[in-house]
């Protein structure tokens, strides 16, 4: 036991010997093998870095060889490519020497037809001076083609008005009036476009003209261009006014675009003027008569009258006309003309156009001078529609013209004036020649119905209801708030429209209002011209009952109670106090029925010779005085049936009742064998004869 305990330790440390030889023998066999792989591994490294060297060297000696060879090639290249730019450089310089000779006929030929190839053919021309220039300017050709390229403009520029003046027609008159007219029946009514030129050919003179201001360094054809579409702007408001009055005189149709109008292919018909209208006359040949006395003494006879309409309508349309065609121009103007030329070119083309219209407006003011002058003041009412036209167009006018030099913009606003200030003038002179016309006896109507004088006047202020606003604003422009009594108030001169128009409004029925106090102490007076007080009478109730009718019938009332509230009742107090004054020329005949120097007597009694002449007396006075009456009166007038009618009802029964009772008192009074000779008439046959009065038929 012992021995074996003892051989155990020692068998482990053999093992554990052994285990660690082998291991070393294990490394160093290692150690060898990593010995062995470094050395061929610095063999490998040698083999390599010689090999390298070696490839190095090599390279060294190609690149000496190839660089040289690269170096020549490039230059080859580069010597072909000079070639190859010279040779087309050559031909390029050539082609210049032979554009005269390839352009001739093209240039010869025109650009007619084929505008795009003949501007191809400017450009080479154009580029072939620019080369001479530039490189040979002493050179031959260099005048040729230069000659060549003026040519070509030239020919560009007859093509240019050849164009404009080929297809430049003036605008039809139908579609004019198209333009201007506006159908109410139509919310959204289409814009009639006016196309002035066709567009193939528009897109021509677009392209010429653009050519001409690019290469052509020219504007003449700008001239050229407001001179052609100046005439045709001219002619076509020519041609307007002349198929307006062939018309209008044709069909009697009239076209007013003072107010809106509609048409299709026939105007809408004018209203009539308004006729002298008296009260009552509706059926009397008197009042035709009258009327036509009237119109013969101021020369508006049916013909002239027409002819007046027809010009004044034509005139009208024609500012409407000018108005709408002068926008169409500049429209097509900014396609053709460039912009920092198109408001100078737009001046120029309108001015032959608009100087016919203003030197037709200052016609039109002249005539109406030359009328004021023979005191015929209707005829300044051919001013009242064109001025109201021209102030409702005026902004558009303007805005036509924005841009156009200051002597043109100021024509309208100069015309305008003009008319004002001559129609203030009219109406001034009207208001005066109301107060002054003279009493003349051979003038004043015989049966004391209405005098032309107020008929005339009336008219006239009837007519210028249709204008208030005009002539409210005619009147203010003349600053005649003095005249009127009507105070300036700062305000009411400001912009605010409302306030104007109610100052204008307030001096309109101030003017109306002085022109009807002429005419009444011009009535008056001339009632002083009949030596009957009643026939006196008669003539002042059938004036003033004619004006307060007329007043009536119309908007002039309205107007003239804006400054006086009572006029109305004012005329009606005047009619009043003259049937008074009527009724006191019965009182020379009522006074014989009176009981003055009536004697007394007792029923049954015998009356004694003096009472009863004083009884035949009364009769035979209230008899002669009837029938005398009653036959001068008769041949009297009183127009207005109604008034007619309250006149003899009223005085029928006034005289009727003062004779019955007359008769019942001597009804039983024996003052006569002969009692049918102081009775002439009954009661009925009283009324039946004062019936008849104002009834020249009876």
């Amino acid at each position: 036991m012992g021995i074996t305990s003892r051989m155990i330790p020692t068998e482990d440390a053999s093992a554990r010997k052994r285990e660690i030889e082998e291991k070393l023998k294990q490394e160093q066999e290692t150690l060898s093998f990593i010995r062995e792989n470094l050395e061929k591994s610095d063999q490998l490294t040698k083999g390599m870095v010689s090999i390298l060297s070696s490839f190095e060297s090599r390279l060294m000696q190609l690149e000496n060889s190839i660089i040289p060879v690269h170096k020549q090639t490039e230059n080859l290249q580069r010597l072909q490519e000079n070639v190859d730019k010279t040779l087309s450089c050559l031909d390029h310089v050539i082609s210049y020497y032979h554009v005269a000779k390839d352009t001739d006929r093209i240039i010869r030929e025109g650009p007619s037809g084929r505008l795009d190839e003949y501007l191809a053919c400017i450009a080479r021309i154009q580029k072939a001076v620019e080369y001479f220039q530039d490189n040979n300017p002493d050179s031959p050709e260099l005048n040729t083609v230069k000659a060549r390229f003026e040519k070509g403009k030239e020919l560009l520029e007859a093509e240019f008005r050849s164009l404009l003046t080929r297809y430049s027609k003036p605008v039809p008159p139908i579609l004019i009036l198209d333009a201007i007219s506006v159908d109410e029946d139509i919310e959204l009514q289409e814009e009639v476009v006016l196309e002035h030129l066709p567009e193939a050919v528009l897109q021509d003179i677009i392209c010429i003209s653009g050519w001409l201001v690019e290469y052509g360094r020219n504007q003449d054809f700008m001239n050229v261009y407001f001179q052609i579409r100046s005439s045709q702007l001219d002619r076509s408001i020519k041609g307007l006014k002349d198929h307006f009055r062939k018309n209008s005189a044709s069909s009697g149709i009239l076209y007013s675009p003072a107010v809106q109008t509609k048409r299709k292919d026939t105007p809408t018909k004018k209203a009539p003027k308004r006729p002298v209208y008296i009260p009552g006359y509706d059926n009397d040949l008197r009042v035709k008569l009258h009327s036509d006395a009237l119109n013969e003494k101021h020369g508006a006879t049916t013909g002239k009258d027409d002819v007046l309409d027809i010009e004044i309508d034509s005139y009208i349309h024609c500012i409407s006309a000018f108005v709408k065609l002068a926008q169409s121009e500049y429209a097509l103007l900014t396609e053709i003309i460039p912009e920092h030329h198109q408001k100078k070119t737009f001046d120029s083309l309108i001015q032959e156009a608009l100087d016919n219209l203003m030197l037709e407006g200052d016609n039109i003011v002249s005539a109406a001078r030359r009328a004021i002058m023979r005191h015929d003041y209707s005829a300044v009412l051919t001013i009242f529609p064109i001025l109201r036209h021209l102030k409702m167009n005026k902004s558009e006018f303007d805005s036509t013209l924005q841009g156009t030099a200051a002597s043109t913009k100021n024509k309208l606003p100069t015309l305008i004036t003009s008319m004002e200030t001559i129609g203030a003038k009219a109406l001034e002179e009207f208001a005066d020649s109301i107060k002054n016309d003279p009493d003349k006896e051979y003038n004043m109507p015989k049966d004391g119905t209405v005098h032309e004088l107020t008929s005339n006047a009336i008219l006239f202020l009837q007519q210028l209801l249709d204008f208030h606003e005009t002539a409210g604003a005619m009147l203010a422009s003349q600053v005649l708030g003095d005249t009127y009594n009507i105070p300036l108030d700062p305000r009411e001169t400001s912009s605010a429209s409302s306030s104007t128009s109610d100052f204008n409004k307030r001096l309109l029925s101030s003017y109306i209002c002085k022109v009807l106090g002429n005419l009444q102490l011009n009535l008056l007076s001339k009632s002083k011209v009949y030596e009957d007080s009643a026939l006196s009478a008669i003539f002042l109730h059938n004036n003033y009952n004619y004006i307060l009718k007329s007043l009536e019938k119309s908007e002039l009332i309205q107007l003239v109670t804006v400054t006086q509230r009572k006029a109305e009742s004012s005329y009606r107090e005047l009619i009043k106090q003259q049937i008074d004054i009527y009724q006191r020329s019965w009182l020379k005949v009522l006074e014989h029925l009176t009981d003055k120097n009536m004697p007394i007597f007792q029923p049954g009694a015998k009356l004694k010779d003096k009472e009863r002449q004083v009884i035949k007396d009364k009769f035979k006075g209230f008899n002669d005085g009837l029938e005398e009456l009653c036959k001068i009166q008769k041949g009297w007038a009183i127009p207005d049936k109604e008034q007619r009618d309250y006149i003899r009802q009223s005085q029928r029964k006034i005289v009727s009742d003062a004779y019955r009772a007359f008769v019942q008192r001597c009804a039983n009074i024996s003052f006569t064998k002969n009692p049918e000779k102081y009775h002439k008439y009954r009661p009925e046959e009283v009324e039946e004869m004062i019936e008849k009065l104002f009834d020249t038929s009876a």
